[in-house]
């Protein structure tokens, strides 16, 4: 068993004081103390290794700033960084500071952070891709604070989640490749079972692989990988070469996947759009500098958040009208990839 905490008494007494002096000298006033009384008071502390009680602190004193937890399953993904940036941005604007953690898309390390951050008193709690949702929520549950599901979950909830339509993105991607570029040949890039993926949004590429099938009628094949860039690069390349005639078409499950499907596309000797047109989703702003350009479906991030820190932050009225009317649209972000022609992009001119 662990020795009792030193408290303010104990260290009253071992000074010879007052507890009520030795609150002032380790809170720096109100009233003023003798140094050589500071000294005395100062010198018992270390004797005991006395610490205050930063969490009786917190409670007593007038907060500005109150606290929410985020957690997110891999900040080195840009949508997932793009989620937590703006969280932070509205939170603040709210007076609420973000404490975030990295849960690796691991339940156990989810479990952890859900834990700790309950334990120091956040106020509300945001899980982007949840993959506990059930224990997640238990431990919420218990410790009486609020929580919100963003973009997507694992393991069942009755809160609903806060996410773009990611079944309408999957519909709106191969509907351009079909009904614009008209492709008939389509291939659907990623991983959605428990077998393909163990650690990875699979939940997500589902719903987007059903609306990509919904859009071909049924029909439509699928490369597997287990999301990573290095299995789609594998897959894609194994799959071009196997196959005895390219797609015309390919939609790519995930964001991290994008880049990499497209280098395994032109190092098979492929051209991008001419001979396979490739429609992502997730991807930012197109980048004019890039050599391809991504056509990609994005999901409204800013009115996303916006929604998910009403339903946590402000329950009486944030989910009237509009907020109940599942998910989010999402929108077409044109590049080059599938074959659109682009206005010509403004670019510097070369020094002379």
């Amino acid at each position: 068993m662990s020795e009792k905490r030193p408290t303010l008494t104990d260290v009253a007494k071992r000074a010879g004081t007052s507890t009520a002096v030795v609150s002032y000298v380790m809170n720096n006033g109100p009233r003023p103390v003798s140094d050589r009384l500071r000294a005395r008071v100062l010198a018992a502390a270390d004797e005991l290794d006395y610490r205050p009680d930063r969490f009786a602190r917190a409670l007593r004193r007038p907060r500005r700033w109150r606290q929410i937890g985020l957690l997110v399953p891999d900040m080195t993904m840009p949508l997932y960084g793009a989620f937590a940036g703006r969280i932070e941005i509205e939170a603040r604007a709210r007076d609420h500071l973000t404490m975030m953690g990295n849960t690796g898309f691991d339940p156990e390390r989810e479990l952890e952070f859900a834990a700790a951050f309950t334990d120091v008193g956040i106020d509300g709690l945001v899980v982007v891709g949840a993959v506990d949702a059930a224990g997640t929520g238990a431990i919420c549950a218990r410790a009486r604070v609020p929580v919100v599901w963003v973009h997507n979950s694992r393991g069942g909830s009755e809160v609903p989640v806060v996410g773009g339509d990611h079944v309408g993105a999957g519909r709106l991607a191969a509907g351009h490749l079909v009904g614009v570029h008209r492709c008939e040949n389509m291939v659907f890039v990623g991983g959605f079972t428990a077998r393909d993926v163990r650690h990875g949004d699979r939940e997500t590429v589902a719903q987007r692989f059903q609306g990509f099938a919904a859009a071909l009628g049924g029909h439509g094949d699928v490369i597997r990988t287990d999301l990573t860039a290095r299995s789609a690069y594998t897959a894609v390349g194994t799959y071009l070469r196997e196959c005895p005639a390219p797609p015309q078409g390919m939609v790519v499950g995930t964001s991290a996947q994008s880049a990499a499907t497209m280098r395994a596309v032109t190092d098979a000797g492929l051209r991008i759009p001419e001979d396979v047109r490739i429609v992502g989703f997730d991807s930012a702003t197109p980048d004019h500098f890039g050599q391809i350009t991504l056509t990609s479906v994005r999901q409204p991030v800013d009115g996303i958040i916006r929604r998910a820190l009403a339903r946590l932050l402000d329950p009486s009225d944030g989910d009237h009208g509009v907020e109940r009317s599942g998910p989010m649209d999402v929108a077409l972000g044109i590049g080059e990839s599938c074959g659109c022609a682009l206005p010509a992009p403004s670019r510097p001119m070369a020094p002379p």
